[in-house]
């Protein structure tokens, strides 16, 4: 595969997952939502990975660790906002912290964090043309 498929294979990947986070959280499925949420960011990640390294990605779900071997320009909120949602992952993941995870994301919760992802993810396919 080349780089530029390599590129655009992330990003139909990210792209497929969006819809399904907009019906969870749409039909109140809060947690997966967010953790589909985690999806996207890493999948957008690691086609900004492969354009400014030219090379397949480390197949971490670490979302700071990704960016920064990336050329985006992090901020201090930017860097604190990609680890909460790297805890999105984890969270929903294992069962030690899935109930409190569950009681953390309220509708109102799930909004504001949904939302720093759509508007991230968009930031990053924008770094990436």
């Amino acid at each position: 595969m080349t780089i530029q498929e390599q590129v655009a294979y992330w990003i139909e990947l990210a792209e497929q997952d969006l819809p399904v986070a907009e019906s969870l959280f749409k039909n109140g499925h809060y947690m997966w939502c967010l953790y589909i949420g985690h999806l996207i960011l890493e999948k957008v990640l690691k086609a900004k990975y492969v354009k400014d390294n030219e090379n397949t990605p480390p197949k971490v779900h670490d979302l700071l660790k990704l960016a920064k071997s990336t050329k985006l320009k992090l901020t201090t909120e930017s860097e604190e906002f990609l680890n909460r949602v790297t805890d999105f992952n984890i969270e929903a993941r294992y069962t030690d912290y899935k109930s409190k995870f569950y009681k953390l994301c309220t509708k109102e919760f799930t909004e504001t964090n949904f939302s720093m992802i759509k508007e991230t993810y968009e930031w990053i396919k924008k770094e990436l043309k």
